[in-house]
């Protein structure tokens, strides 16, 4: 059985926990990695940003977007998102990527990222926050957009990828393992977060979180920062 202990909900999308519309981060087992998400809660209990949870990585020197009512001529589709700029890798046994798997916004579909984590090392490690480091529920640094897992439901504007409402995050910590040589992918969609002008503005913005390597009690025993940009137009 997995236990998970929460400590209190943070929102993503900039609105407090009582207007907040879908509890997410309810542990499981994530059939994408063969990986388990143990639950255990390494925080130190006063609240601190720096524990790696999701939407935890400072990005505000990042781009912000700029003239968010443009997108793309009328037809075409979009906006769209390409990856302009991804950091040096960090010094862990763990390689962070991300990639593009569907550029284009359409009626259908947000944009979608793929991120994935591959242990390079030649000993079993165990990555911590589960889901900040794959960037779910990861907001750039302007708090303009948010990546959120690809097969969740949320309460966005039709046609536009705008969530209506913020999203409720449980803040309990989360680890999977990883033997030497094996990845970790996940899917994310990007959204615009509530309050924006346009639906997906358009502009450059940075996406950064924090990757540990955790011991068994969901300790840290080493982290680096790990991040991205990209453009939307």
């Amino acid at each position: 059985m997995i236990s998970t202990r929460r400590r209190y909900l943070r929102g993503v999308g900039g609105a407090s926990a009582g207007g907040l519309f879908a509890l997410a981060g309810c542990a499981s087992t994530d059939p994408r990695d063969g990986s388990d998400d143990d639950g255990n809660d390494s925080s130190d209990g006063n609240g601190s940003d720096d524990d790696g949870l999701p939407g935890s990585g400072d990005s505000s020197d990042g781009e912000c977007g700029t003239d968010a009512g443009d997108t793309r001529p009328e037809g075409t589709g979009g906006p769209g998102v390409s990856i302009v700029a991804v950091d040096d890798e960090v010094d862990l046994p763990i390689r962070p990527a991300v990639e593009v798997v569907r550029e284009a916004a359409t009626t259908e579909h947000p944009p979608r990222l793929r991120t994935t984590l591959t242990n390079t090392g030649d000993e079993r490690v165990r990555v911590g926050e589960g889901r900040a480091a794959h960037f779910e529920y990861v907001a750039d640094g302007c708090d303009a957009l948010t990546l959120l897992p690809a097969d969740g439901e949320y309460p966005a504007e039709p046609d536009c990828w705008r969530l209506t409402d913020a999203i409720a995050i449980t803040e309990e910590y989360r680890t999977f393992a990883l033997d030497p040589g094996e990845s970790s992918e996940r899917l994310v969609d990007l959204y615009a977060t509530p309050g924006e002008d346009a639906c997906l503005p358009v502009g450059e913005y940075r996406f950064e979180t924090t990757i540990s390597v955790v011991s068994e009690d969901a300790e840290p025993e080493s982290s680096a920062t790990w991040g991205f940009a990209v453009v939307l137009e």
